[in-house]
């Protein structure tokens, strides 16, 4: 694993989107497309407005999933994740091949038939975050790492759901949902690449304790460090608490 250290959140996301946009555009040109799966939250702001602002990408060319959605929230809430994913990357670029999750449909089927399609061909690169819980996708701690299902049905624990309600998606714990559907961290470990974005200083604990604490299910994201080509972007607020890298000036 591969961590780089930036002095703030916009160099972060300049850095980490020149990245994706190379990945993207080398499997275009190596197989004629692109299969990614993207992030959402307001961790994935200023990333994205990088990524859609990179040149020479053919986005008709990719194929799109992304890593979770709340059960039971209509499209309409400003918390969707497809609301997001429309309006900050497929609108926004021309994507035409995108799997959602319709978090209003039948949990199981929905996952049943994304997953199939998810693992019907390899992923090229994979863009996720973490949480303040150090969670992966929605896999809260103690995460499943064993399971090989490409998508699960979760329960929120409440540190993520505060998170929720943190960032502004929601007016009160109350109205978080209680459930979603998350891609498997052993089908997040399938991409080829994976790219982590990392901004805020509220990450730090959760930072350190994933890239510096034990590897384990309490430290979902820690498993990130088995990935053979993964390289995690952070800032310096976010980096703050680590004890073996130096901040970037």
């Amino acid at each position: 694993m591969n961590i780089k250290i930036f002095k703030d959140k916009a160099s972060l996301a300049g850095a980490a989107a020149a990245q994706a946009a190379t990945n993207i555009r080398k499997a275009i040109a190596d197989k004629g497309a692109a299969r990614i799966i993207a992030a959402t939250g307001a961790s994935q702001f200023e990333f994205l407005d990088a990524l859609t602002a990179m040149p020479g990408v053919d986005w008709k060319q990719v194929e799109m999933f992304h890593l979770d959605e709340y059960i039971g929230l209509p499209l309409s809430h400003p918390a969707s994740f497809r609301s997001y994913l429309l309006k900050r990357l497929i609108n926004k670029v021309g994507i035409t091949r995108y799997h959602l999750l319709d978090g209003e449909r039948n949990p199981a089927s929905v996952a049943r038939e994304v997953g199939s399609k998810l693992a019907s061909a390899p992923i090229d690169v994979a863009f996720v975050g973490i949480g303040e819980n150090g969670h992966l996708a929605f896999n809260d701690p103690p995460a499943d790492f064993e399971t090989e299902d490409p998508y699960l049905v979760v329960n929120l624990d409440e540190a993520c759901r505060r998170q929720q309600m943190g960032e502004g998606w929601f007016a009160t714990l109350a109205d978080v949902p209680l459930t979603a559907l998350s891609m498997s961290v052993r089908q997040i470990l399938k991409a080829q690449e994976i790219i982590c974005i990392v901004p805020d200083a509220r990450k730090a604990r959760a930072v350190a304790a994933c890239f510096e604490g034990e590897i384990s299910r309490n430290a979902p994201a820690s498993i990130l460090r088995t990935h053979p080509r993964c390289t995690v972007y952070l800032d310096n607020d976010s980096a703050a608490l680590l004890t073996s890298t130096r901040p970037a000036n």
